[in-house]
């Protein structure tokens, strides 16, 4: 991977409806622009380790913060945000605000799981504005695939989605496993007025998240990030926002993959995921003219070999931008 360089310049981009989102710039002011997209929803940029994945020398290396989640203000559980405005079409408008305010004309976009979602999306909205997309995880956060992650993947790890699905039914909302969606339960539970029950919602969640991920990391492991009370409820607040509106995209994006045409794109995803599985990469790669599809066979929702896969195409990508080549 490459250094782990600094910001030389981040931000608080008051938005055209009040809400602030965080940018940070770093590696070359005069390189190719490039905007990374982070997971989720509400993941956030964390510890930076996306800027190890592009060349500093000839990237100008861009992370956001969504709206509602890490160093963006207000946070999604903070009764001053506006939840039902964060949608789909609201980021890629904060896309948009962000690139004017940067000067910036297009841009690669690097997406990894919501955020492969979220680059497509914007890619499909403002395909002038694109020169190339590298999405890792493909997900396209369809009806399909988020009933898959929440419920049909119960059939891999029954005992783990016997508790999530307990606790929902448990906690007085009516919920009725197969009669209603799990995912719906669990958005009015982060909406629930009662902290008590936000918080065990939670962490009821952040469990299952860690169950379906374990494949390719060496079993369950909890992940420090939930130990963060406050990252937690963000997280699962946006989430199961996001997910119970089947990412606020309709048309599903699949069925818009020809606005893509002729944008260069690397598809990176692992034959092992079983919570995103390779239907949708492989999918959005055949609808796609212009993209590769590279499967990871020995890896999940992510690794080390699928992390230099993802260094690669942007090594990939930036000769083809800067030579004018084409990237098949």
């Amino acid at each position: 991977m490459y250094e782990r360089v600094s910001p030389v310049a981040s931000g608080l981009l008051s938005m055209s409806d009040g809400q602030g989102v965080y940018w940070e710039d770093s590696g070359a002011r005069d390189g190719i622009p490039l905007l990374y997209l982070h997971g989720g929803p509400g993941g956030g940029l964390g510890s930076r380790g996306y800027v190890t994945k592009a060349d500093p020398s000839r990237y100008r290396i861009l992370g956001i913060d969504q709206r509602g989640c890490g160093k963006s203000t207000p946070l999604a559980l903070d009764p001053q945000h506006d939840l039902e405005a964060n949608t789909t079409s609201r980021l890629i408008a904060d896309l948009e605000e962000l690139r004017a305010h940067l000067g910036i004309a297009s841009w690669v976009l690097n997406g990894v799981s919501w955020g492969a979602t979220l680059a497509i999306a914007y890619a499909q909205a403002h395909p002038e504005r694109v020169r190339g997309v590298i999405a890792m995880a493909v997900t396209t956060t369809s009806r399909w695939e988020v009933d898959w992650i929440t419920e049909t993947i119960g059939a891999v790890y029954p005992e783990e989605w016997e508790l999530f699905v307990q606790h929902a039914e448990q906690a007085g909302l009516g919920y009725r496993r197969g009669e209603t969606r799990l995912v719906e339960a669990y958005r009015q539970l982060m909406r629930h007025p009662d902290s008590i029950v936000r918080e065990a919602a939670s962490d009821a969640w952040a469990r299952w998240e860690d169950a379906h991920i374990a494949i390719g990391t060496g079993g369950f492991q909890r992940d420090p990030r939930w130990d963060d009370r406050a990252f937690r409820h963000n997280f699962v607040t946006l989430t199961t926002h996001y997910w119970a509106n089947a990412g606020f995209c309709d048309p599903p994006l699949l069925e818009r993959m020809e606005r893509l045409a002729g944008i260069p794109a690397v598809l990176i995803h692992g034959r092992l995921d079983v919570s995103g599985p390779l239907r949708t990469a492989w999918e959005a790669h055949r609808r796609w003219p212009g993209s590769r599809l590279i499967v990871d066979e020995g890896e999940g929702h992510g690794g080390s070999t699928m992390v230099k896969a993802w260094r690669q195409a942007n090594d990939d990508m930036a000769s083809h931008v800067l030579a004018g080549t084409d990237m098949s």
